[in-house]
C-alpha cells in the first residue's frame, strides 16, 4: 500500500480495541507497516487480521506496557521482523474506578498508573533508544483533556498529566536528534471503554455530551486521524505538542 507512511514500521500499544484499533489501521491505509501491542491475545490478533483484510502488513506481539522486559521485548521483535522502528503510537491505557481521592486504594494506584504512566514512561525509554539508533523517529503518546483539565477521577486525571509531561520532556531532550516527541489529548470517546463507563447511567453519558460544545462524542477514527497526522512527514516541524481531539471540551 502507498501512503505518508509507506516503508515505516509503527508500534501501536493498546491496539486491540477502540483507538488503538482505529490508530493502526490509518496507518495501514497510509502504507505503513504495524506491530500490534496488547495484553489481550484474541483482540489484538483480530485487530492484525483487520489490517492485512485491508491489504496492509501487520503482526502482534503480547505485552504488557506495565512490565520492562515486555516492552524491550516489543521493540526488539519490531526490528527483528522488519528491520527498523519509525513510528510508534503509545496508547495503551485503562480508565480506573473513578472513585473519589479519599476512597481510592494503593492497588488502584499502582494499577492505572503503571498502565497509564509507568507504561508510556516504559514505551517511550526503549521506542527512543532504537530511534537513536536510526537517528531518527516520531512518538506519539495518548493522553487525555484530563492531561490539562481535571475532574474527580484523581489517579486518572494524574496519570494524564504525567503523560502531558513526559511528553514535553521527551520532545525537548530528543528534538536535535531527530526524534519527535508529541501526544494526542482526546475529549471523551465513543470506544467500549467509554460505552462501559456510561452502560448503566445513560444520563451521565447525556452529561458527557452536553460537556462538549460540539454536542456529540468522538469518534476513535477521529482521534486516529490526529496521531496518524503527527507521525507523517507532514508534522515535520512538530514536536512537544499537545494536540486537543476534543470537540471544544478544553477551550470553555
Amino acid at each position: 500500500m502507498s501512503g505518508k507512511l509507506s516503508g515505516r514500521v509503527a508500534i501501536v500499544t493498546g491496539g486491540s480495541t477502540g483507538i488503538g484499533r482505529a490508530v493502526a489501521l490509518a496507518i495501514a491505509r497510509e502504507g505503513g507497516t504495524l506491530v500490534i501491542a496488547a495484553r489481550n491475545a484474541d483482540a489484538g490478533l483480530e485487530t492484525a487480521d483487520l489490517v492485512r483484510a485491508a491489504g496492509g502488513e501487520a503482526s502482534f506481539v503480547r505485552t504488557d506496557v506495565q512490565q520492562a522486559a515486555d516492552v524491550e521485548h516489543l521493540v526488539h521483535e519490531t526490528v527483528r521482523f522488519y528491520g527498523r522502528l519509525d513510528c510508534a503510537v503509545n496508547n495503551a491505557g485503562v480508565e480506573g474506578e473513578g472513585v473519589p481521592l479519599v476512597e481510592t486504594t494503593e492497588a488502584q494506584w499502582d494499577t492505572l498508573i503503571g498502565t497509564n504512566l509507568k507504561g508510556v514512561w516504559l514505551c517511550l525509554k526503549y521506542e527512543i533508544q532504537q530511534m537513536l539508533h536510526q537517528g531518527s523517529g516520531s512518538i506519539v503518546n495518548m493522553s487525555s483533556i484530563l492531561g490539562s483539565v481535571a475532574n474527580r477521577s484523581s489517579i486518572y486525571t494524574a496519570s494524564k498529566h504525567g503523560v502531558n509531561g513526559l511528553t514535553r520532556a521527551a520532545a525537548l531532550t530528543y528534538a536535535d536528534r531527530g526524534i519527535r516527541v508529541n501526544a494526542v489529548c482526546p475529549g471523551y470517546i465513543d470506544t467500549p471503554m467509554v460505552i462501559r463507563a456510561y452502560a448503566n447511567n445513560p444520563q451521565a453519558r447525556a452529561d458527557a455530551i452536553s460537556r462538549h460544545p460540539i454536542g456529540r462524542l468522538g469518534r476513535p477514527e477521529e482521534v486516529a486521524e490526529a496521531a496518524v497526522w503527527m507521525c507523517t512527514d507532514d508534522a515535520s516541524f512538530v514536536t512537544g505538542h499537545l494536540m486537543s481531539v476534543d470537540g471544544g471540551y478544553s477551550v470553555q
